[in-house]
């Protein structure tokens, strides 16, 4: 298992310029850390997208590496599995919707089976997950992929 923490990463915004369609290994002409993102993708066999949620979306960091999955390269992935982890500071009933309908498409488009969700809400600062019983659906869901 490895985690790579998309703010820790430079990935920049995709251009839409489709010259990933015609570039050797279909990779994009941008120099950043995408690359090493792709190959760790190629490796990978399970994959869980974990994210804040900010004003109704996943962070601006994880969207611009899932819109730079754009390329063709993709095609080169054996992930079959797709897990997803949300948390949020607000306690409003719809605040997961948006990004569930883009992770349902998202398994539609990549013929991916769910692992499942954990969907947090109502944590704001640090420590207002302590107790919360996501933290025991995380981690079985963690364990069920061994």
């Amino acid at each position: 298992m490895e985690i790579i923490s998309v703010a820790d990463v430079r990935v920049d915004s995709c251009r839409g310029c489709n010259a990933c369609f015609s570039t050797e290994g279909n990779l994009c002409v941008q120099k950043d850390d995408m690359s090493w993102i792709y190959g760790k993708l190629a490796e990978a066999d399970v994959l869980v997208i974990a994210s804040p949620v900010y004003f109704y979306g996943i962070s601006s960091q994880l969207k611009a590496v899932i819109d730079r999955l754009h390329a063709p390269v993709r095609n080169t992935f054996r992930i079959r599995r797709l897990g997803l982890l949300l948390v949020g500071a607000a306690e409003l009933p719809d605040l997961f919707d948006s990004i569930l309908s883009q992770y349902e498409l998202v398994l539609r488009f990549f013929k991916l089976d769910s692992i499942g969700t954990v969907l947090v809400r109502g944590v704001k600062d640090v420590g207002d997950i302590d107790g919360n019983p996501a933290l025991e659906e995380a981690y079985e869901l963690g364990t069920s992929l061994r």
